[in-house]
């Protein structure tokens, strides 16, 4: 499809901070730009939509760019307010049933859908649904969890990507919603950020051919039963924060900044992603000193970048209450956001209210009509061109089908390739078929920790492992694996006698956290035995008995744990591997799998070493990775002492 060349300097701006180790390809200004919004303005569509916009009231445009929580507005308020766009949050759930059925989700969506049908407007316009669909469709009972990004960035493959991102896209049509708030393009620079997890490599690079290839597998051709609108997010820089400070500051110069940072977004729109979300963030440039604030309210990067020099022609949609944090804003009230280019707010709670103090800026002249014009021509330009003009979403032949939550096997597959093999001194892996196998450590038999945050719930918290409704944990793996009667588990490993067995499994892990919750906030060391001290009583407990032990580690971050390495004969970093962990179990048990996943991140070597940067302590190297094919010994690593403190 014909793509519009764009400007050499800007060009340039977006190599500039890219890792030396995988540059992205060279440009030209006679060469067509890889990175604009496709496909091409189609012109009897264009028109269409004029004539709508041109026959809509103030109110019924500023409805359009609304978008509510479900558990804040009723299917009727949707109709009276001309509502164009909901979202269900993190918990949120039909009849707040954590266990509801795709069917009941379907027809949850409906009532939604057949409510916008039903305003007085001249011309019906659909709603939009959104979803935080961010590895599987996580907010649903009985839906397959894929591994969370960090993982799937080890196995680097954009190929398996985009079939995740087909099968999280089919899940999603299923329970009647046509728009899921993925990929995340973040490049995570700093381990003590909570949203680490969600970032697929520090390698800009890696992250821009994910971030096409998860957008291909979610939009598909846009208008077929399993297709839906993905958001690039968050734009701009949100894995870059000084200390890894969630909805922190972005210390950087612009062509760092847009280099590193923007690196997925050139990818994603490559891909002709729809939609683009705002981080939280902000940003300082070091460069020139110049403070730009929240990029909720970044005129320059959101109108003049994303949507003037790259040509993104889709809808720009805010984060959950982002607008508030633009100074002089608050979360019903934002007329610099507007002016900034957003064109879609979601205004959870605060609906009414943002819709009425929008109405009251545009008549006293705070904010353009033809700005809010723009905004509802870009809504329904991506309505129109995702096919909800033509059939209601409920008309895709998965709505309701439970068996399409089913994507165990893939789910499978990824987990296989997204875990590394850090050590396996003197063959302890792989495990022997008939052995006896002690499996210690409360991460083996919880799913809600193999899991991570994102997963039913916003944090991942609360969750039992029957909530899942499908799923294995390690254990259950294992024992399917190697036999019932020759796996034992405890949870601490006390009073074990470890000489009865071959072999002993000790499967660690951080407990779930999302966004803000899981940051590790500077001065503090990040050490995962620090942090989670029962996983190192667990291992002194087995560990030095003559029996080797083999370290399962769920986390999603890289994590400083040489204590714990040294501990163990062998030592998997399985990062967060969702629901299905027959696929930890392929790879430890012998005789068909071998490892393959590399480290898309530095390991630490130290617990106040939180990046790659100059200064940092690496342990391992992005790209490390052991198997069976090549046995490797790592033997004793080094254990600098962990200060109270890690400030200098």
């Amino acid at each position: 499809m014909k793509r519009p060349a764009l400007k050499l300097s800007l060009s340039l701006l977006l190599l500039a901070g890219c890792a030396p180790v995988q540059t992205l390809p060279a440009r030209t200004l006679e060469a067509p730009a890889t990175a604009v919004s496709a496909p091409a303005l189609d012109a009897a569509m264009e028109r269409r939509i004029a004539g709508i916009v041109a026959g809509m009231t103030l109110e019924q445009k500023v409805g359009q760019i609304t978008q509510p929580d479900v558990r804040f507005i009723t299917p009727d308020e949707v109709r009276q307010y001309y509502i164009g766009t909901v979202l269900n949050g993190g918990g949120a759930w039909p009849d707040m049933d954590k266990r509801s059925t795709v069917a009941e989700w379907a027809a949850w969506a409906d009532s939604y859908a057949d409510a916008a049908m039903a305003t007085d407007m001249a011309v019906k316009i659909p709603l939009l649904w959104g979803t935080d669909a961010v590895h599987g469709h996580n907010n649903v009972s009985g839906a397959t969890i894929f591994p969370h990004n960090i993982g799937l960035g080890a196995a680097n493959d954009p190929a398996l990507i985009e079939r995740i991102g087909r099968a999280t896209a089919q899940q999603v049509r299923a329970t009647g919603i046509t728009w899921a708030f993925a990929p995340t393009l973040a490049v995570g620079e700093n381990r003590r950020w909570g949203r680490t997890y969600e970032s697929w490599s520090s390698d800009p690079a890696l992250v821009r051919r994910y971030g096409e290839a998860m957008v291909r597998g979610l939009q598909g051709g846009l208008t077929g039963d399993g297709d839906v609108l993905a958001s690039a997010k968050h734009y701009l820089g949100d894995g870059g924060t000084f200390n890894g400070v969630d909805q922190g500051q972005t210390r950087a110069t612009r062509e760092a900044l847009l280099g590193t940072h923007g690196a997925g977004y050139l990818g994603a729109l490559d891909a002709g992603v729809q939609t683009v979300m705002i981080s939280y963030s902000s940003w300082y440039d070091t460069g020139t000193g110049q403070d730009h604030g929240k990029m909720h309210g970044n005129r320059d990067l959101i109108a003049g970048v994303l949507k003037g020099e790259l040509g993104f022609d889709g809808l720009v949609v805010s984060d959950w209450n982002g607008i508030e944090q633009v100074p002089g804003c608050a979360k019903d009230h934002c007329p610099q956001a507007v002016n900034a280019g957003i064109d879609v707010f979601m205004v959870p709670e605060d609906w009414r209210a943002f819709i009425a103090n929008t109405i009251a800026d545009v008549r006293e002249g705070r904010i353009a009509e033809a700005r809010i014009d723009d905004a509802v021509t870009r809504v329904l330009r991506v309505k129109m061109r995702s096919g909800l003009f033509d059939r209601p979403a409920s008309a895709s032949v998965l709505t309701g089908r439970a068996d399409v939550l089913d994507a165990s096997a893939l789910a499978r597959e990824a987990v296989r390739k997204s875990v590394v093999l850090l050590k396996n001194d003197n063959g302890a892996l792989p495990l022997q078929r008939g052995r006896r196998v002690l499996v210690v450590g409360a991460s083996a038999d919880s799913l809600s920790n193999q899991t991570g945050g994102w997963s039913l719930t916003w944090q991942g918290t609360e969750n039992t492992n029957a909530d899942f409704a499908t799923g294995q944990t390690l254990l259950t793996a294992l024992r399917d694996a190697l036999g019932t009667d020759n796996v034992t588990w405890s949870a601490d490993g006390v009073g074990v006698d470890v000489s009865r067995f071959d072999a002993v499994v000790a499967v660690l892990g951080e407990t779930p956290y999302a966004e803000y919750n899981g940051d590790v906030r500077y001065p503090s060391p990040v050490q995962h035995s620090l942090q989670n001290p029962a996983d190192l009583a667990v291992l002194k407990a087995v560990s030095g008995k003559g029996v080797p032990v083999i370290s399962v580690l769920y986390s999603g971050r890289p994590a400083y744990a040489n204590d714990l390495i040294n501990l163990s004969d062998a030592f998997v970093a399985a990062f967060l591997p969702g629901t299905e962990g027959g696929g930890l179990a392929d790879v430890l048990v012998g005789g068909v799998h071998d490892f393959t996943g590399r480290l898309s991140f530095a390991w630490p070597g130290s617990a106040c070493s939180t990046g790659e940067g100059a200064g940092q302590v690496v342990q391992f190297a992005r790209g490390y990775g052991l198997n069976y094919a090549r046995p490797s010994s790592v033997g004793p690593l080094p254990l600098p002492s962990t200060p109270a403190t890690c400030e200098s």
